[in-house]
């Protein structure tokens, strides 16, 4: 039997006890920090001959430079015709509904003109070149190729460079051909720190781009963390983590299934179950103990289950999402009846799956939302990986002679509150007698 921590809402120190229960210290220690630094600073330094030693160290590989570190379009292609027709059928139709839903987050530029001529608005533009980092060896992911690739590309993103390590030479064909079908420009195997320095800053061989999206280990996250300024980055994720409001007429066996789903990520990631039905919450204890003996991860879902899960009981369904909004978590699932109306009272949540049918791993592979999500309750104030995170925006504005006239005179006034004549006079030139 999986000993799983248990919450109930009427206990004094609740929100106490929920706050232990969800802390995760995200923050890598001094000895990985030290290390990502110093790998930074050489690629910054050497350039593809720091990226080939670093590669060969860390990868067990044996290259002689850069340029076998490249995979050419044609081994992408050559991956896309070895995998099974099914899978190339499955791995389509994800990218085809990803990009359906993508195109519908595109912003578009507007502006509008006032009485006296003077035009006001936005322009927005996609940046020129984005990089995508992909965990690769055995624990290689095409579903995170396809969620991350495809926005930059509707956002019209013109190059986009991918990141893979190959460690012991080992290529996954699978995560090969998610890059041939959503357009990945240029391939590297390459991994690490040094991946992702080479991506900020920039080699002999590998171009400098403007963001970098995608998960990696908490080297890479570090790495994220430290070039963020020299360019952008997607988030700095923590552990995997769902949470379920059922309202207990849900078969428990699904409700349980769904609590492996991420679970089963590694042993840090949180499954969380949100119900007013105290034997219903016993229910789905039992089913966990029943459908663990079948799962080929089940040492890491019980290690997950023991140490990070939490079944928590509500006074009623209000409060339950209450509970929810307070976790603010990566995946919510809204197992009740009337799901679509509950979920207009989610105020923070990186994803939503409403309904007794909708499984959040759907949304992992193939329903279309992005399932590069915010974690750690990050979902309070941002949002999942979107079109809009590979577009900037520019303000516009052009003044006619009567406006610059009329706002020139405003604009000396708190100018010259500010003590600042140069800003002041560069106003009032404009103003017309």
């Amino acid at each position: 039997m999986i000993k799983i921590s248990q919450l109930n809402s009427k206990q004094d120190d609740f929100w106490q006890q929920l706050d232990q229960a969800m802390a995760w210290d995200s923050a890598s220690d001094e000895r990985v920090f030290n290390t990502v630094k110093d790998i930074i600073g050489d690629v910054r330094k050497r350039g593809d001959a720091a990226i080939v030693d670093y590669t060969n160290k860390f990868d067990r590989l044996n290259v002689g430079s850069i340029s076998d570190l490249e995979i050419a379009p044609a081994q992408l292609q050559a991956s896309l015709n070895k995998i099974s027709a099914q899978q190339r059928e499955a791995l389509e139709k994800a990218a085809e509904r990803v990009r359906a839903y993508a195109e519908h987050q595109k912003l578009e530029s507007w502006s509008y003109t006032e009485a006296d001529g003077t035009l006001l608005g936005q322009q927005v533009t996609p940046m020129d070149r984005a990089g995508l980092y992909v965990p690769g060896g055995k624990a290689a992911y095409p579903s995170s190729v396809i969620m991350n690739a495809i926005p930059a590309k509707v956002a019209g993103v013109p190059e986009l460079i991918m990141v893979v390590p190959t460690p012991d030479g080992e290529v996954n064909d699978l995560v090969l051909a998610a890059a041939a079908i959503v357009g990945v420009d240029r391939v590297f195997a390459i991994g690490g720190a040094q991946a992702v320095a080479a991506l900020a800053y920039g080699t002999e061989t590998i171009p400098q781009v403007d963001k970098i999206v995608g998960p990696g280990n908490i080297y890479v996250a570090t790495a994220k963390r430290l070039v963020f300024g020299a360019t952008g980055i997607d988030m700095i994720a923590g552990p995997s983590e769902i949470c379920v409001v059922c309202d207990g007429k849900t078969d428990a066996d699904w409700i349980a299934m769904d609590l492996f789903s991420q679970a089963e990520h590694d042993e840090d990631a949180q499954s969380i179950l949100v119900c007013p039905d105290a034997a219903y919450i016993e229910q789905v204890k039992a089913s966990i103990d029943k459908l663990i003996k079948d799962m080929p991860r089940a040492e890491i879902i019980k290690k997950s289950l023991s140490e990070r899960a939490v079944l928590i009981e509500t006074a009623d369904l209000q409060e339950a999402i209450d509970v929810a909004n307070y976790i603010a978590p990566e995946h919510l699932e809204l197992s009740i009846d009337d799901a679509q109306e509950w979920a207009k009272k989610i105020r923070h949540a990186g994803a939503i799956f409403m309904g007794r049918y909708t499984a959040e791993a759907l949304g992992d592979y193939c329903a279309g939302p992005n399932h590069v999500l915010p974690t750690s309750r990050t979902a309070r104030f941002s949002s999942p990986l979107g079109v809009y995170d590979f577009q900037k925006r520019s303000s516009l504005i052009d003044c006619s002679a009567a406006g610059a006239s009329e706002l020139g005179k405003t604009a000396s006034i708190l100018a010259r509150g500010e003590g600042l004549i140069a800003h002041a006079r560069s106003a009032e030139y404009r103003i017309k007698d």
